[in-house]
C-alpha cells in the first residue's frame, strides 16, 4: 500500500514531462519560500542584509528541492504555507482597518 504525496510532481511530470523538472522545482520553490517569507518574516533590512538573506534563502531552497524531486510534499506544503500566512495577514489587515475606524 504505497502512498504518494508527490501530487506536484506528478502533475508536472504529465503536463511537461521531467526534461526540466529540478530547476522547474527549484524556480517555483524558490518563489514560494519569498512569499512565505515576505508574508511572515520579513522585516525592513538594509540592502546588504537582504541580499544574505536572499542567498541564504535560495541556498535552502536548492535542499529542499532535492526533497521535491524525490516526490516528498514539499512544494505543496509551501503552497499551504503561503495560503494560511495570506489569510492571516488579510485578517489582520481588516482587524487593523476597523480598529482605526472605531
Amino acid at each position: 500500500m504505497g502512498t504518494d504525496f508527490g501530487l506536484m510532481f506528478n502533475f508536472l511530470q504529465s503536463n511537461f514531462g521531467t526534461e526540466h523538472m529540478f530547476w522547474t522545482f527549484y524556480v517555483l520553490n524558490l518563489i514560494l519560500s519569498i512569499i512565505a517569507y515576505k508574508l511572515g518574516f520579513a522585516r525592513e533590512l538594509p540592502l546588504l542584509k537582504s541580499l544574505i538573506v536572499y542567498v541564504m534563502l535560495a541556498i535552502g531552497v536548492f535542499i529542499i528541492t532535492i526533497f521535491s524531486v524525490f516526490k516528498l510534499p514539499m512544494t505543496e506544503s509551501l503552497i499551504i504555507i503561503c495560503a494560511v500566512l495570506g489569510i492571516y495577514r488579510f485578517r489582520m489587515y481588516k482587524e487593523r482597518s476597523n480598529k482605526n475606524e472605531g
